[in-house]
Parts: structure tokens; sequence; C-alpha cells
């Protein structure tokens, strides 16, 4: 086993051992509406991610692959994607394109759901070739391009020079034929960086707050002196990434991932302005706990509770849940309110 396929087994096992922290999403309140005045068939919660239509805005955030085990948990990652109908992204597609080898560890994905929406997935230092190589291996739907730079300067072989991302980023939004979506992997985005974003002409970001799966615990444990753990907090939540993302919600399309736990979470998320939600680490968990039936049951049941929400809301579809009130922690309206951020009309 070469180190990098090593490394990416390190990941899996310690993301399956990482402890769950309460919900982010605590934080804020959807406003009761006692009479609803629509029926369950009235719902439809079909979203549009640029040109990609989802039929359901819920989707299976990229996680793994390069090695063996990370092979056939995709494999089992795209079993669930293809029973639920539901978009999935893989993992770091660097393994594949520095060592042929790995790529069936992620082309199964695409031979298990042949008709599926799938996002090819590569950091921001890839050049467009490379960039270009990962869409074809997966023939993709769509490409995010992660951004991780705390997890890259606490991984003990990390990269340390930042300074072409940008530039990278706009020549592969330029270049490829595929929807770009640029993803954070746990730490939140700022407006600060939706405004660089926005910028090169990105379209489409994950915001993917501070919650989920910690990346900065999980390369802290793979230092010798683990020395870096005071890092641990670093970033903001999704609830908070989604308030910066707010003034941004006409131009930019928004995605939400990072510690959405529960359907409420999703739901939550969606109120606040995204158009889709992430989940990793529960689908992974689950699947590799108590196997695939639970894992596609898992999905389901997040699937039902959200029209069950929505439902509840009086929300028809997408549109409507981003209209729905709610009512701000103390902490996060002083967010908002430190931060400068615009409101949302309610």
């Amino acid at each position: 086993m070469t180190t990098r396929e090593q490394r990416k087994d390190e990941h899996i096992r310690l993301a399956l051992s990482h402890p769950v922290t309460q919900s982010s999403f605590d934080g804020i309140q959807l406003v009761h509406r006692s009479i609803p005045a629509i029926k369950q068939s009235d719902i439809s919660l079909e979203t549009q991610i640029d040109s990609l239509t989802l039929n359901f805005p819920l989707y299976i955030n990229a996680m793994t692959g390069g090695s063996k085990w990370a092979g056939e948990i995709n494999r089992k990652l795209a079993t669930i994607s293809r029973e639920t109908d539901i978009a999935m992204a893989v993992g770091s597609m660097h393994a594949a394109l520095k060592n042929e080898e790995l790529i069936p560890t992620y082309r199964i994905i695409r031979e298990i759901n042949p008709h599926g929406k799938v996002f090819a997935n590569i950091g921001a230092d890839v050049p467009l070739s490379s960039a270009a190589r990962a869409v074809e291996m997966l023939t993709a739907d769509a490409l995010q391009i992660h951004l991780n730079a705390p997890q890259e300067v606490v991984m003990p072989e990390g990269g340390r020079d930042f300074s072409d991302w940008l530039t990278n980023i706009e020549g592969i939004i330029r270049s490829v034929d595929v929807p770009v979506i640029v993803k954070e992997v746990g730490f939140g985005m700022s407006a600060e960086t939706l405004e660089q974003l926005r910028g090169i002409g990105v379209q489409i970001v994950d915001v993917s707050g501070r919650g989920g799966t910690n990346f900065i615990y999980i390369e802290n444990e793979r230092r010798p002196q683990k020395d870096q753990s005071y890092l641990s907090e670093w970033g903001q939540t999704t609830p908070v990434s989604l308030l910066e993302s707010q003034p941004f919600q006409q131009e930019m399309t928004i995605l939400a991932s990072g510690g959405i736990q529960s359907p409420l979470d999703a739901i939550k998320s969606i109120v606040l302005g995204a158009k889709a939600a992430g989940l990793s680490r529960a689908v992974l968990t689950e699947v590799e706990t108590n196997g695939l039936e639970a894992a596609i049951q898992l999905i389901e049941t997040f699937k039902a509770h959200m029209i069950d929400i929505s439902l509840i809301l009086g929300a028809k579809n997408i549109n409507e849940l981003h209209q729905v009130p709610y009512v701000l922690s103390p902490e996060l309206e002083s967010w908002q309110r430190q931060r400068n951020l615009k409101e949302r009309s309610k």
C-alpha cells in the first residue's frame, strides 16, 4: 500500500471515530405556522443547480477514494445514491490523477450508478488538464473544487502554497463544460471569500461549514505530537456561512453542507438560502456500522421528513422555503450585526 493509500484509509478511520458535536443549527428557530394551507401532494422539492436539475435537494457529499477500502465505500455510496435518486460527489481525485491503478476506486461510482448525478472532485491547485481528466474519468455532471487550506497546514505532509488557487479556479471555470462547484471542506465561507470567488466568475459554492467532519482534528491525530488541537474550532459554522452568503444569493447558487445531522437541519439550511444540502459522515457512519440497507433507509427517511417539515411550514417548493420566517439566537444575531451583513427579507 502506498503512502497516499494509507493516508486515505487513515482519513476514513478517523472520520468514523470522529466525535459528534451538538448541531450548529440549534441557533435557528423556524416560525411555526398553525394553518399551513397546503396538502402534502402539493410539495415538490426539485431544485436547480445551474444547468443541473436535482429531483430532491439532498446529496451525498465528497468523502473518499484512492484505496481498496475507499473503493468499496464508494461502491456502497453509489448504490445508496442510485436507490434513493440523489446526487453524489466523489472524494478528492488526486490519487487517481497521480496513479492510474487507483482510478477504479472512483470509477466504480459511475459503473454502479450510470444515470445518476455524479460530481467529480479536485483541489484548487490542480492544473486544467487534470480537471478535465477528472470530469472525463467519471463522465461527471459537475466538478467540485475543494478548498482546504487549514487541513493542508495541519497535515504533516500538506502544502503551504495557496498563491495560485484563484488563478487555477478561474481557468478551470472557463474551460470545463460542466458546472463548477467551489466547496469548502468544513471550515465555512465568509463574505470576503464569496466576493473573491464571484470576482473570477464562480456561480456555485458549497459553504461547507464547521460542525461536521473536522479535518483539523483528523490531520492533528495524524501528527506525531498532536500539537495543533487548539485549532479544532477554526472556521465558521454552516449557519454562519449561510448568513455570510445572503448578500450573494441573488447572483450565486448556494449549497450547504457541514454538520447537517437531521432533516430539520437540512430544511433550516434551505430556509437560510441554500438550494440543496449535503450529507457526508452521517451516511458513512450508517453504511459502515449498520450496512447498505440501513443507509438507504436513512436517506429515504431524511427525504420523507424533509417533506413533512415543508408541509407544516406551508412551503410547496424551494422558493417558498426561502421565504419561511426565522429567528436567530443572540450569538448568530450578534455575528450578523457585527459583520454588517445584509439581512434577508423575512
